[in-house]
């Protein structure tokens, strides 16, 4: 007798291909299952909410797909422009207009980006492979290490153990700013969140936090308050002060992605998510007086490229509501720095209006660290609208596979990892941190997640 094995990709993918069937229809063997956790029978209570495992791990590969396409993309531009402190001159940014014209050098090159010759879209056709970069490699990494460990809290060491192992000790590693010096921290023993003690990282403002964590938030779908916890060290491994809060805006917002009413307009729920995201921001941060200016400017009707100039007279030329990074004679003035970034990716938030394509557009143009932006909204609205909603967006089909070796090491399969397998991961630390950490249940049969209400409302640190 011939026996059949089929992966847990292959079931996943034909689970897709039967969304026309109930789920009760299907047998119970095509629902993925993690072998290494025990799955308890749970009593579904009434204010539950329930969110279906099928329709996550889509949305799973819409992030890390949405976040490649944005982020790739964002590099085409990234410091291309930064301002010259003092007064505001024709071509010190771009433009909606420079769109599809030539992209210009950065400022540490005199040459072009070598990923497009213009500014436009970066996309890896079904053929080729997805290559990690710093917004995508050190989230992969975070994965890892909780699949690894079969834990929703990960410890400082094993945060330290996982970055020496995965990270490469010497250049081209990938790392700048506050990243590097965390592994240089951690090369002489130091365990987060030691490393980003000022007294010990001079860079802990900068906006290394954003582009590592952000991926906490979708592992506590609905429960920013347990997303909040899972991300709190990571986010301090490299992040403190304003820029762990900034950090802690996007983590909110991911994790919110599931809670939003899918019944209305992609941009009433963009604007829904920030507006609780800002709830954890103290009135007297610069982050949380960053959100309102850019949010008012926007209510006013005053065009993008002039928020986006307004946002770099008032915060780098000006220094206003405590934003002093200019003062600080940084590098580029601080183009890393997490504090201008935050008030650039609000830009691109708000003029997005929830559209991917736009978002990135106008995130990649706005200026600044801008692949940073880009990556963290074309995550975000990825996973909202899914695979298929991309494709949809591009009228094409995309590469699933990703290369985290171009960037990291000690992976298993060379480094070629693909978007089914990463997703069903992250389904897989759902599945735990519903469980256990939630007090919910994971429904085999009917292939959900009951995931009880939060006790308590997002309040300011």
């Amino acid at each position: 007798m011939i026996k059949l094995y089929l992966s847990p990709i292959f079931i996943f993918t034909l689970l897709f291909s039967c969304q026309s069937k109930k789920t009760d229809e299907l047998p119970k063997e095509s629902v993925i299952s993690n072998p290494k956790m025990e799955y308890k029978a749970y009593e579904k209570k009434a204010t539950d909410m329930v969110i279906s495992r099928e329709k996550y791990f889509d949305q799973l590969y819409g992030f890390w797909l949405g976040q490649c396409i944005a982020n790739w993309t964002g590099l085409v531009t990234e410091m291309d422009k930064v301002g010259n402190i003092g007064d505001l001159k024709s071509g010190d940014f771009y433009g909606p207009d420079d769109w599809g014209k030539p992209d210009l050098p950065n400022i540490w090159s005199e040459n072009p980006s070598d990923l497009s010759p213009t500014i436009d879209f970066v996309l890896r056709g079904e053929n080729e492979v997805w290559g990690a970069d710093d917004d995508t490699d050190i989230e992969y990494i975070y994965q890892h290490l909780l699949k690894t460990h079969q834990t929703s809290l990960l410890t400082g060491a094993q945060i330290r153990e996982g970055w020496l192992k995965h990270i490469k000790l010497e250049e081209e590693n990938y790392l700048w700013v506050s990243n590097q010096k965390v592994l240089d921290l951690m090369k002489e023993g130091v365990i987060p969140p030691a490393t980003s003690d000022p007294d010990k990282n001079e860079h802990y403002e900068m906006i290394d936090a954003q582009l590592t964590t952000e991926i906490f938030g979708f592992y506590a779908p609905a429960r920013p308050d347990f997303a909040l916890e899972m991300a709190s060290l990571p986010i301090r491994t490299s992040a403190g002060g304003e820029a762990a809060w900034i950090a802690e805006f996007y983590v909110i917002m991911y994790s919110l992605a599931s809670k939003a009413d899918v019944g209305l307009p992609m941009k009433e729920r963009m604007e829904w998510m920030a507006e609780e995201a800002r709830k954890r921001l103290p009135e007297d941060s610069y982050a949380a007086k960053m959100y309102e200016y850019v949010k008012g400017k926007y209510e006013e009707g005053l065009p993008w490229a002039q928020t986006r100039d307004s946002v770099y007279v008032r915060y780098q030329v000006e220094q206003m509501d405590g934003y002093d990074i200019t003062s600080q004679n940084l590098p580029c003035n601080g183009c890393f720095a997490a504090g201008i970034n935050y008030a650039a990716s609000l830009v691109s938030l708000f003029y997005g209006e929830g559209d991917f394509k736009e978002t990135v557009k106008i995130g990649t143009l706005a200026g600044w660290d801008s692949d940073n932006p880009t990556a963290t909204w074309g995550g975000l609205i990825g996973f909202m609208i899914g695979k298929e909603g991309i494709e949809k967006a591009f009228n094409s089909r995309f590469s699933n596979k990703f290369n985290i070796h171009r960037t990291r090491q000690n992976f298993p399969g060379n480094g070629i990892d693909n978007f089914e397998q990463i997703a069903e991961d992250g389904v897989f630390i759902v599945d735990r941190v519903v469980q256990e950490n939630l007090g919910g249940g994971v429904d085999l049969e009917n292939n959900v997640w009951y995931i009880p209400e939060m006790s308590t409302e997002i309040r300011p640190l």
